[in-house]
């Protein structure tokens, strides 16, 4: 059996996909399945350490100037070099696709050139995203063409969750689908005993984006001081937003109290996380949004940090439904109630002993090996049949 994983990003890259992807190609393996993937070059710096017994093939891909493969230059970039790269690599049984669109479209083709089926790790719905980005209807129309397209050539979809699956169906896609989840890298993230430090720290890891909207904890951060002088916000990642938020600081006159880093490995950021006094993560109020869950909450939650989220869509269902006391609040996007919610848990942060419990509790629910275990599961049966 030989299955070929199809991604722009993949580990060392610092993502939810590439830990996500990594996982899968795992469970792959230890079944006896012949494992390619086929990536693009890291960015500059990192580290390659590639698992035994899965062989992952890169290419030049353009990249923008904090290093990562974002806009449809980038990813064509990656795209048409990929068709030829499929159309003439040894044959296999199944394409495991990870979007933009664009990639889905090419392995649709190929697929149907080589009659190999495919399935598709559907976090999103990219067309609906991209409106935060472009208003332009010839831009907006190909693309809602492109990865409607793609997504119905699909054998089936592995979606986030089911309200992704019922907006999916609401606009056509009728492609079977199986909401699986998230998860957590748990062999990177979780708790071995860090201690809060005295001053405050809230802690950001991951994109800043239109759509994500983080800038908003820099706007809640003034009231913060005024309560704990020392605190401090820290973000990790990086996105178009970057320096907007940098400026919005400096203007605020909080620029001391605010810091914008590069995205770091799970392993290193684990340990930030187990001794933040809570991670702040956010999504824009808009359409788009009320079907996207923010993924980062439990990295942080297996890591024993509680969370404060921001904004709309099933992560504020999901912490609210979670029956943990610790695993943090979520509100609507409002400066003033992430502000109090930031005031609260600086005046109460959680003790290690607590932090260890949370870490556990979240450890056996949200694994991302679990998630593997039943991708595994559905893919080679569909290709069994």
């Amino acid at each position: 059996m030989r299955i070929v994983i199809v991604s722009r990003i993949f580990a060392p890259e610092v993502s939810a996909a590439s830990a996500i992807l990594r996982t899968w190609a795992e469970e792959f393996r230890n079944r006896g399945v012949d494992v390619t993937v086929l990536t693009a070059r890291p960015p500059r710096g990192a580290v390659i350490d590639d698992v035994p017994g899965i062989r992952v093939r890169r290419a030049p891909v353009k990249r923008d100037r904090q290093q990562y493969v974002r806009g449809y230059l980038s990813y064509l970039s990656f795209d048409v070099p990929l068709f030829f790269r499929l159309l003439f690599s040894p044959r296999a049984d199944l394409y495991v696709v990870e979007p933009p669109p664009t990639t889905v479209a090419v392995v649709r083709l190929v697929g149907a050139l080589r009659r190999t089926p495919y399935v598709v790790r559907a976090a999103d719905y990219w067309t609906e995203a991209a409106e935060l980005v472009t208003r332009n209807p010839l831009v907006i129309g190909t693309l809602r063409r492109v990865e409607a397209w793609g997504l119905r050539g699909a054998a089936k979809l592995f979606a986030a969750h089911e309200p992704l699956v019922d907006r999916l169906r609401a606009v056509g896609i009728d492609t079977p689908a199986v909401p699986i989840g998230f998860g957590a890298d748990t062999l990177h993230f979780h708790y071995n005993g860090e201690s809060a430090p005295e001053a405050p720290v809230f802690v950001y890891a991951g994109t800043y984006s239109e759509w994500h909207a983080p800038g908003i904890f820099i706007e809640a951060l003034p009231t913060v001081l005024a309560h704990h002088p020392a605190a401090r916000l820290l973000y990790y990642g990086n996105g178009e937003e970057r320096e907007k938020m940098r400026a919005r600081a400096v203007e605020l006159g909080v620029a001391t109290s605010v810091e914008l880093h590069g995205p770091i490995p799970p392993a290193a950021l684990s340990p930030i996380l187990s001794s933040a006094t809570a991670t702040v993560a956010s999504l824009a109020p808009v359409a788009a949004n009320e079907y996207a869950l923010a993924t980062k909450v439990y990295s942080s939650l297996t890591a024993g940090c509680p969370v404060i989220f921001a904004g709309v869509g099933p992560t504020i269902a999901f912490l609210n439904a979670s029956n943990h006391p610790h695993a943090g609040v979520a509100m609507s996007y409002d400066v003033d109630a992430v502000a109090a919610a930031m005031v609260a848990a600086a005046d109460s942060p959680l003790p290690p002993a607590e932090r260890s419990t949370l870490a556990q509790w979240a450890a056996q629910r949200y694994s991302l090996t679990a998630i593997a275990k039943q991708v595994a599961d559905e893919s080679l049966e569909l290709v069994g049949r």
